[in-house]
């Protein structure tokens, strides 16, 4: 693939999320901040690989946004003959002029780590823009998938795999989000710090759905989309400094630095995922698991675990053991157990009876799997048969593992899972 091409991909699977940020904070609309990027994106599609890639592409890409985005207004405007949006329009101009000329004083000496420091925190665009999303006006759901798709650049069949519901009953609920936010005008801005705790679950929520989507991609060809990783674990930050009392806000991102800190043994040379029990664990990011245990302890110590501070918990086990084998298994199980009285969800169940199988014993943990099966939630998610065809596998019952590889096979869209899949699939179908 030619250099240009893949440098414009690049930009765009790392900064879309951010330039669209930015710009549905210029335009003040959902729908032509998405089309402005596109159509920008574009335009780089067929300039970038003669003209070569800009020094900076994203103020490039965010300055052809706009500039596309006011030549829209001015035809509708023109067509429809008003006056008024016209002149709301040329005010529009100055305005984008303005911030135009901001983002280039920004970029020049910021580098690369804006947003980062305390004091740009009520500047940073990604951030606004998950306050905005993640309004008590709109449904936790839609809060948490209106900021995936806008901040993330998530599919909407990603999302919809993530939130384990049918497409076109995520495509309706991203619409509904949308004209909300339009219809009740909600601002584009970080609350005052009386109203951030009120937004606390659904902001979290995005911030955990951001990081697993990173950790472990839904699609395309690689296991591990690590500008989601760095992203979440920023924004996870960012909410410890806004809100330094809060404890889960702590325990998330000591989850996310425990999981993260094994990144370099996740994936092998041939681009397959490496299972936890088979990782190397002098590779592990030691200083990650270091600030990783020191936060979860301190959040345990100040109230009763919630959800994040337990997942941060069995996170913790892992990483405290020397070898796999030395993983203290049935105290996993204990904390899945409270985890599934704290919240209760079919994927947790999953993990729950995975904990179970490498406690007792990979019968054990199938017959909880096999409760799992008639569960419609974990329908079309391929976890539950990859975590069910190991157990067969495990077992010895072959053709049983083999058929519930072809499920898991059919149900995955990362390339680099299928490829996982297929080798084991292979081994259960060879003559032995």
């Amino acid at each position: 693939m030619d250099q240009g091409l893949i440098s414009i991909e690049r930009i765009f699977r790392e900064e879309s999320g951010r330039i669209l940020a930015t710009l549905i904070g210029l335009l003040g609309s959902f729908d032509l901040a998405e089309e402005a990027m596109q159509e920008a994106f574009t335009v780089a599609l067929e300039k970038w690989p003669e003209q070569g890639t800009p020094a900076n592409p994203r103020a490039w890409l965010i300055s052809t946004a706009q500039h596309k985005a006011v030549d829209a207004l001015r035809r509708s405007a023109l067509l429809d003959s008003k006056r008024e949006e016209l002149q709301k329009i040329a005010e529009l101009e100055q305005q984008l002029a303005d911030a135009d000329e901001n983002m280039r004083r920004h970029d020049s000496t910021d580098g690369d780590d804006d947003g980062d420091r305390f004091g740009d925190l009520y500047q940073d665009d990604r951030l606004r823009l998950i306050f905005t999303c993640c309004h008590p006006a709109l449904a936790l759901e839609a809060q948490v998938a209106l900021t995936l798709r806008t901040l993330c650049g998530l599919s909407t069949d990603e999302i919809a795999r993530g939130f384990l519901v049918p497409l076109p009953t995520m495509a309706q609920r991203l619409v509904r989000a949308k004209q909300k936010i339009r219809d009740a005008y909600i601002p584009y801005q970080i609350p005052p710090e009386q109203e951030l705790a009120a937004r606390l679950e659904a902001v979290l929520l995005v911030a955990y759905h951001v990081f697993n989507e990173g950790y472990s991609a839904t699609s395309g060809d690689t296991a591990i989309r690590h500008e989601l990783c760095a992203e979440a674990i920023r924004l996870a930050r960012i909410l410890c400094l806004l809100l330094p009392r809060q404890t889960e806000a702590r325990s998330l991102l000591a989850l996310m630095l425990l999981h993260d800190s094994r990144r370099a043994a996740r994936v092998g040379e041939n681009g397959e995922p490496i299972l936890l029990e088979d990782q190397d664990r002098s590779l592990w990011n030691h200083e990650q698991i270091r600030e990783g245990l020191v936060l979860i302890e301190s959040a345990l110590r100040e109230g009763p675990p919630g959800p994040y501070a337990l997942q941060a918990a069995i996170a913790a086990i892992h990483a405290r053991a020397p070898r796999a084998e030395e993983t203290d298994w049935r105290q996993i199980v204990g904390l899945y157990r409270l985890l599934l009285s704290v919240q209760p969800s079919p994927v947790v169940e999953l993990n729950h009876a995975a904990a179970v199988a490498m406690a007792e014993g990979p019968a054990a943990g199938l017959l909880l799997l096999d409760r799992l099966d008639s569960n419609a939630d974990l329908r079309d998610y391929y976890l539950l048969p990859a975590a069910r065809a190991d157990l067969l596998r495990r077992l010895n019952r072959r053709p049983e593992a083999a058929a519930a590889y072809r499920r898991a096979l059919a149900l995955t869209g990362n390339d680099s899972a299928r490829n996982f899949l297929s080798r084991r699939l292979a081994d259960m179908e060879s003559i032995t």
